[in-house]
Parts: structure tokens; C-alpha cells; sequence
């Protein structure tokens, strides 16, 4: 098994630090700023009574959205499945659930064509007994699921203003065949889809900017290159192929530039991809071995590991001044993953050779640390929800390499799916 990230590049080549441990509460739910908002959500209606299609369809789109709803923890969903309150819309239903404590109320119906899905949904705020939004939604029945999600975040923002991430999608190398491929998976876990097909090595997704690529390194022809699949298109294509390593680190906010670890021959280093010119500049000088860059989500700084003081640690890269600050002592740093908040980096680290890696944050002064996972297997690679309230990771708690998904204080951490083989090196779509 090749080992990723910076020690992957170890084993592709030829060749007690001090630790603080806070109290500070960064969790999803602070009680000021993400106080729950009580939620009615009726049951979705057929446009057509009598259509077991419509029905069907109505259900399983109220089903998604409920999960998305409660996985989001913005809401406490108030619900009276037998009650006529779900049928009719007037100022009596909505006085009715505003006496059951709601402070909105989301109410749908839906159709099918067995071919064609179309949904209409309405937000109502109960106060005022206002309509606050309509929605309408319409696809293929294979985008049923998505046009759900796509219901979901429009209630978060239009309740809490903040971003949903059931739109949201993760990426990921599992070895179940036999060979690591390219998999993604919706963020909920379900519907797992097999990208790549190439009987070989394929690691380190990233996506773009904008979610309609992923780059990733293969070894399809024999070398570490990188390559792009557009989804959109449902195409793959070589995208750098120098000799030695090519690995994607992450995509600059505007998407015009793109940070990567490149060997040309040499030691591993971190380069800048002007994406239009297609002009490389390697950015950093006497640092040995680096590898692992992330863009901050104000594009000025990159965050990256390296091992020019003795064992790789984790630096910050100001892309200005070309200054670098060393924010991390530990035994062993790897896989830096910027948050979209902007003032957390996770890591996996071990602060002793003796120990196994965990996860953990630090802050931008090097200052603040916080471990997210203690006694539970080797855990690696994480990346942040689009939100930046969660992180995926990959852990061998259960014996194998499996994805799992922990709030960002560390609470709450579950397998993201049963998936079967080994996964890993999970990255979070934006």
C-alpha cells in the first residue's frame, strides 16, 4: 500500500515537539450564533391525487429533504403527518402551526412523468402569515435526488443566510477493485459513482473552484501525472505530465491559478500553474522536500508541509511577500487543508513517533491547536464541508481505511457510508 500526501512522496522517491492543547468551543451550534430555528415541513403532496408516480416521487423528495434538514442542525422540524394542516394553505393551517411553536413552514407538491420530475415549493413565515419564497424545480428522473438537495439549501439560505452543503459532493480513491480509482459520493454517503477505470494507481483528488473538475495523479502511464475529469462533460484528459511526481494541490478562489507538487527531477517542491498562460513558477527556495499546498479562501497565503527543519510540519506561504511562517512542532505533519472561514488549518499530525496520526487545527499564529481525534486508529487527510462546519477524514478505526465525518470541534464523528475496500484521501467539494 502506498501511503499518501507527504509520505507518499517519501516512498515514491529514491530515497518531541511542544504541544498546546485548548478549551475554546468551535463547534457547529454556538448558542448566538446558530440558535435552531423551529421548522414545520408538511407533507409533500402529488399535484395528482390519484397518481401513485406523483405520490411516490412527492415522498421520496420530502425524505431527502428531511435528512438534509436535520443533518444540517439548523432546524428543530416540527411535523403533524395525519393532520389536514398539510393539505391546505391558508391562514388558518398557518396559524395552526404557528400555535405548534413553528416559526416557518415548508409545504410542496410534485408530479412525474416516470421520465420527468417537477416540484413546486413554497416558504411561508409564520408571523406574518407571508409567503416568503416560491420555488420550482424540474429534471430527469436520475436528478431527483439533486433537485431534493438543491430544495434543501435553498431553505438554509433563505432561513439562516447561511451556505447548504447537501448540494455538495466528496471525492476519493478506494481499492475495492483491486486498483485505486476515483470515486465521488453525494455528502450524505449515498450514491457512490465510480469515475475512473484505469487497472492502475489513482490518488489525491482535488476539485476546482467552481466543483465541475477533479484533478487527480495516476499512474496510467507508468509516470505520477495529473489528470482532469471534467464532469460535465464526462471527459478524462492528461493535464501535467512532467517527469516525476505531479500532484494537484488546490485551486486559487477566482480559479485562474492552481498550486501543485512537482519533482522535475528533483526534490519535490510546490510550484504555481497560471492556468491561462500555462506558466509555471516554483515558489519556494532552500526548503528541501514540500509537498501538499492549499489555497487560504482569500487566495494571499498557501499553507503546505515541509521538512527543511528536520521532520515535515506544516508553513504558511504569504504569495505576496514570499515570507514563511512555521506553524507547527510536531513529530510528523501532513495534508494541510485550509478552511473556507479562513482562520483554521486541520492537519494530521502525531506529536510522538510512538503515536498514530490524528487530526488537528491550528490557528494562523501556530499559537492555538485543537486535536479532533484521540485513540481511534491512524486518522488522516482531512478536508472541510463547503461551509466550513465539518471535515471529512479517513481513519483505520474499523480495521480498514474508511471515510468518516466529525463536526469541527470534533464531535459527532460517523462513517460516512459502508463502502467497501479501503478508501482514501477524501476531499469536499465546494
Amino acid at each position: 500500500m502506498i501511503k499518501i500526501c507527504f509520505t507518499a512522496i517519501l516512498a515514491l522517491l529514491p530515497l518531541s515537539s511542544a504541544y498546546c492543547e485548548t478549551n475554546i468551543y468551535i463547534g457547529v451550534s454556538p448558542d448566538k450564533e446558530y440558535r435552531k430555528t423551529n421548522l414545520a415541513l408538511a407533507q409533500f403532496l402529488p399535484i395528482t391525487m390519484q397518481s401513485k408516480e406523483d405520490l411516490r416521487v412527492a415522498a421520496k423528495i420530502r425524505e431527502i429533504v428531511r435528512a438534509d434538514l436535520m443533518r444540517s442542525r439548523y432546524f428543530d422540524l416540527i411535523e403533524s403527518p395525519l393532520n389536514i394542516a398539510n393539505i391546505f394553505v391558508n391562514k388558518k393551517t398557518l396559524s395552526y402551526w404557528r400555535t405548534m411553536g413553528s416559526d416557518y413552514f415548508v409545504t410542496a407538491k410534485a408530479s412525474s412523468t416516470g421520465k420527468v420530475w417537477t416540484l413546486k415549493a413554497q416558504i411561508y413565515q409564520l408571523s406574518s402569515k407571508k409567503l416568503l419564497i416560491e420555488k420550482h424545480y424540474h429534471g430527469e428522473m436520475r436528478g431527483l435526488r439533486r433537485g431534493a438537495h438543491l430544495l434543501s439549501d435553498d431553505i438554509v439560505k433563505e432561513l439562516t443566510g447561511k451556505l447548504g452543503i447537501a448540494h455538495s459532493k466528496i471525492a476519493f480513491s478506494n481499492n475495492f477493485t483491486g486498483h485505486k480509482e476515483i470515486y465521488m459520493i453525494d455528502y450524505d454517503g449515498a450514491e457512490p459513482l465510480k469515475l475512473t477505470n484505469t487497472n492502475s494507481i489513482n490518488l489525491l483528488p482535488r476539485w476546482s473552484h467552481d466543483g465541475t473538475k477533479i484533478y487527480y495523479t495516476s499512474y496510467k502511464y507508468l509516470n505520477p501525472d495529473m489528470f482532469e475529469i471534467d464532469l460535465t462533460s464526462g471527459t478524462i484528459k492528461p493535464y501535467i505530465t512532467f517527469q516525476g511526481l505531479n500532484i494537484p494541490g488546490g485551486n486559487s478562489p477566482d480559479g485562474n491559478k492552481m498550486v501543485m507538487t512537482l519533482s522535475l527531477g528533483k526534490n519535490p517542491n510546490i510550484y504555481l500553474l497560471n492556468r491561462e498562460t500555462r506558466k509555471l513558477k516554483k515558489l519556494l527556495k532552500n526548503f528541501s522536500l514540500s509537498s501538499s499546498p492549499t489555497y487560504s479562501p482569500d487566495g494571499k497565503q498557501i499553507a503546505f508541509v515541509s521538512d527543511r527543519s528536520g521532520n515535515p510540519q506544516v508553513y504558511v506561504l504569504n504569495l505576496a511577500t514570499g515570507k514563511t511562517k512555521k506553524l507547527t512542532r510536531f513529530n510528523w505533519c501532513d495534508s494541510p487543508s485550509w478552511s473556507p472561514t479562513g482562520e483554521w488549518i486541520a492537519f494530521a499530525g502525531r506529536k510522538t513517533r510512538k503515536e498514530k496520526m490524528n487530526i488537528f487545527l491550528t490557528d494562523l499564529t501556530g499559537n492555538i491547536k485543537h486535536r479532533l481525534t484521540r485513540n481511534s486508529g491512524s486518522n488522516e487527510n482531512p478536508s472541510w464541508s463547503p461551509d466550513g462546519r465539518f471535515l471529512v477524514f479517513s481513519s483505520t478505526r474499523n480495521k480498514k481505511k474508511e471515510l468518516f465525518i466529525m463536526d469541527v470541534d470534533g464531535s459527532a464523528q460517523h462513517p460516512l457510508a459502508e463502502i467497501d475496500g479501503h478508501s482514501y484521501t477524501p476531499h469536499w467539494s465546494p
